[in-house]
């Protein structure tokens, strides 16, 4: 099964290929192949999320040689929340027509879930940045998509930002490999603990230098300036569809943090810890403040984005079992409720009948982690993860009261003050999919939070995804 995992990466850059060579004038053409590739994408992580973890190594070059993907229960989870999302907000882009509002949408978006899957499934470091520089480069094109010079203004200090987390993220490959010699992680997560003494300030500088860069991605303050502009002027569905992009970074979090970086090792022991709470702290803070103050609505939801990665990382920085669980169910949580909100307020532009706000108090009361929905349960497992933290008790509870707080005044202006319009009904299609996940994630918490306490454990012991990197390429 393990040449499976080439096919997440390769699949969608070889259609985005067709797509530019021999269907670039035909829309319903690219339609097809970009629903027939989505389709194919999430067959293939349904179908991984039941494998065990493996490696697959381009050319059976063994570690550190080779190019490795890896495939674990974090790997294979956002693989399919990938998936499962970028199909979602396929069929609205198809519905509401956003994808003839420019050329190469379609190529763009398959690019971007060629980037996407392949920094969830590489083992190496370097491969990373690579595939961070196929995001940023496949997203500053969906960012500008359709025109206009707000678009291109933000465009250019979105990529200008993420050039500069893409320096560091050399300089550290750089201070990692003089010191290590090796970028695949799993190698590095053997090498490190053996490093000499006086090597270990070395490693410190690359340790903060890559929670940086992550960080940038994340939108972790004080990073977050990017966020804001980016997603309140990007078209609704790409909006959404970049909900998972600031997931990335959480992802490289939680993989350097227990694999490369752990708080058993001597050379780093709790820094990234002590870097990312107060961080978490002061991001879950502006989010909920920039959503109690914001009176544009798109504008809005990115700064409830921003707090729900405060949220996140405030139980990521925890790094233990429990509290990485409860980050893994929330960050499926938040993906999918950002992204609700934003189709939503794309559907607001033409239509606010009784129904879309009747789907946009639902996405609000999931975003802010009200219950009965899955906010408030992931919300609930961070705390129980976090209970000796008054603290973050007190973070988590007061963004939820103001978040909800600024959503009911935006809702109020926005459908109850304003005139109703009415768009075609079938473009509310994806959000009732969106918002349908969302409960679904609720009515199953036990057996998701089951299975998330089994991948979060073997992140935390990752013997098995050490051993696999080893043997993979032999």
């Amino acid at each position: 099964m393990s040449q499976l995992l080439i096919l997440p990466v390769v699949l969608p850059a070889v259609l985005a290929g067709v797509i530019i060579l021999f269907a670039g004038k035909t829309l319903a053409v690219q339609r097809g192949i970009s629903v027939l590739g989505t389709l194919a994408l999430l067959a293939l992580a349904i179908t991984l999320i039941q494998a065990p973890t493996q490696a697959y190594f381009l050319g059976n070059w063994p570690a550190p040689f080779g190019i490795v993907l890896m495939l674990d229960g974090l790997s294979a989870l956002m693989l399919l929340l990938t998936a499962s999302l970028a199909l979602i907000i396929l069929i609205h882009t198809i519905r509401t027509g956003w994808d003839a509002k420019g050329r190469h949408f379609h190529a763009l978006y398959l690019f971007q879930l060629m980037g996407l899957n392949g920094a969830f499934l590489t083992g190496d470091a370097f491969n990373l940045f690579v595939f961070f520089e196929v995001l940023l480069i496949a997203s500053y094109g969906l960012m500008v998509h359709g025109g206009g010079q707000a678009r291109i203004r933000v465009g250019v200090q979105y990529v200008a930002f993420n050039l500069l987390g893409s320096t560091l993220f050399l300089f550290a490959l750089a201070t990692i490999y003089s010191t290590t010699g090796t970028l695949n992680m799993a190698d590095l997560a053997l090498k490190l603990p053996q490093i000499p003494a006086e090597d270990s300030a070395l490693i410190r500088v690359a340790a903060v230098l890559l929670m940086l860069v992550f960080a940038i991605k994340a939108a972790l303050v004080p990073l977050q300036f990017w966020l804001p502009g980016t997603y309140a002027n990007a078209p609704g569905p790409v909006a959404a569809l970049f909900a998972v992009m600031t997931k990335v970074g959480a992802y490289a979090l939680i993989r350097f943090g227990t694999l490369v970086f752990p708080t058993d090792l001597p050379a780093t022991t709790t820094l990234l810890a002590n870097l990312i709470y107060p961080a978490a702290l002061a991001t879950i803070a502006v989010g909920a403040f920039g959503t109690l103050a914001s009176r544009n609505l798109p504008r809005q939801i990115a700064f409830a984005a921003i707090g729900s990665m405060g949220t996140l990382l405030l139980a990521v920085s925890a790094f233990t079992p429990p509290a990485t669980s409860a980050a893994l169910y929330y960050l499926i949580h938040s993906t999918l409720a950002t992204a609700a909100l934003f189709l939503i307020s794309d559907l607001a532009r033409t239509r606010r009948d009784g129904l879309t706000a009747a789907l946009f108090m639902i996405a609000v009361i999931a975003m802010a982690g009200m219950p009965p929905l899955s906010g408030f349960v992931g919300k609930l497992l961070i705390l129980d993860a976090l209970r000796t933290d008054p603290l973050a008790w007190a973070a988590i509870l007061l963004a939820s009261l103001l978040t909800m707080i600024g959503f009911a005044r935006a809702g109020s202006d926005l459908f109850w003050k304003s005139p109703d319009t009415e768009a075609p009904a079938q473009s509310q299609a994806a959000v009732l999919l969106c918002l349908t996940a969302l409960i679904a994630l609720t009515l199953a918490a036990g057996p998701v939070t089951t299975a998330l306490d089994q991948t979060a454990q073997a992140l935390h012991n990752p013997t098995a995804y050490i051993a696999a990197n080893q043997l993979g390429g032999r």
